[in-house]
C-alpha cells in the first residue's frame, strides 16, 4: 500500500507537498502543539502552519517536503529571502489578528519521503530569528 502511495506522491510535487504538510502537522500535534491555521496567505508571503505550543508560544512553521536529499539537506532550502518572506507574513498575521506581547518562534519541519522505509521527519525549533 505504501508503495502505491509513494509512487503517486513522487509523480506529483503538489500532492507530495500537501501530504507532507498534513504529516508534519500531525507530528507537531502529537508533540503537544495546537493548530491555529494552515496555509495562511497574504500579499507579503505565506505561512504553512501557525500553531500554539503548550506554554502559549505562537509558532510559525515552515514545512519542507522532498522526495530525497540527493541535492543537499532539505533545511538548506530555507534561504535568507524565504526567512524574510515568512517573517513579513508572520507580522501581517499578528497585525490582522491583533496579537501583541506574545512569545513567538519560527520552526522548520522537514519531511523526506525517501525511496523506501518510513518517511523521515526532522523538527528544528527556533530555526531562525527574523
Amino acid at each position: 500500500m505504501l508503495f502505491l502511495i509513494r509512487r503517486r506522491l513522487l509523480n506529483d510535487r503538489g500532492r507530495l507537498g500537501r501530504w507532507g504538510e498534513r504529516r508534519c502537522e500531525r507530528y507537531l500535534r502529537n508533540k503537544g502543539l495546537r493548530t491555529l491555521t494552515r496555509n495562511y496567505s497574504c500579499k507579503v508571503g505565506e505561512l504553512d502552519l501557525v500553531m500554539v505550543a503548550g506554554d502559549g508560544t505562537l509558532v510559525f512553521v515552515e514545512v519542507r517536503t522532498r522526495a530525497d536529499e540527493s541535492f543537499g539537506p532539505v533545511e538548506a532550502t530555507i534561504t535568507p529571502a524565504k526567512r524574510q518572506r515568512v517573517a513579513r507574513a508572520a507580522r501581517h498575521f499578528l497585525a490582522v489578528h491583533k496579537i501583541e506581547d506574545r512569545p513567538l518562534r519560527f520552526d522548520v519541519v522537514t519531511l523526506i519521503l525517501g525511496r523506501s522505509g518510513p518517511p523521515e521527519i526532522r523538527h528544528f525549533e527556533n530555526a531562525f530569528v527574523p
